[in-house]
């Protein structure tokens, strides 16, 4: 894989993440309110999907990222400030996926909640399997 398929790549999975936040917020202004009125099972489920989208796209977009760092350095040429603006964006990017399940959990979503903190936890395992194999390879 290039490097330019690499970081398009991470490019079109942050926009996609981010288109799909913005439908997540939408369900959640003008369909929760109306709860009483819609089907409520029908509507978690909905919220779930839109969840695991958000969820799946931004680790594949983990991975892509992964690629396109290997395609561009040598782990000799690694250095501290590199190091540091990694480190912010993953902490960031990783409280950016928590968003949805405190959602979630503000409005009364509990079972969705959960669901949406599991894959969380889930995500911070697989990053930290991609820490311990690159890690490996220094």
């Amino acid at each position: 894989m290039s490097l330019d398929i690499a970081n398009s790549n991470v490019n079109r999975n942050i926009t996609l993440a981010g288109t799909s936040v913005a439908i997540f917020t939408f369900l959640l202004f003008f369909l929760y309110p109306r709860s009483g009125e819609i089907n409520s099972i029908l509507f978690q489920f909905t919220l779930a999907i839109i969840v695991s989208v958000i969820f799946s796209l931004v680790i594949s977009a983990l991975y892509y990222y992964g690629t396109a760092l290997t395609l561009t350095l040598r782990p000799e040429q690694a250095t501290t400030i590199f190091g540091k603006a990694e480190a912010f964006w993953l902490v960031g990017y990783s409280l950016l996926l928590l968003e949805p399940s405190l959602i979630l959990f503000t409005v009364n979503l509990i079972a969705v909640g959960l669901y949406g903190l599991v894959l969380w936890f889930s995500y911070l395992y697989l990053t930290w399997l991609q820490f311990k194999k690159q890690t490996k390879r220094r």
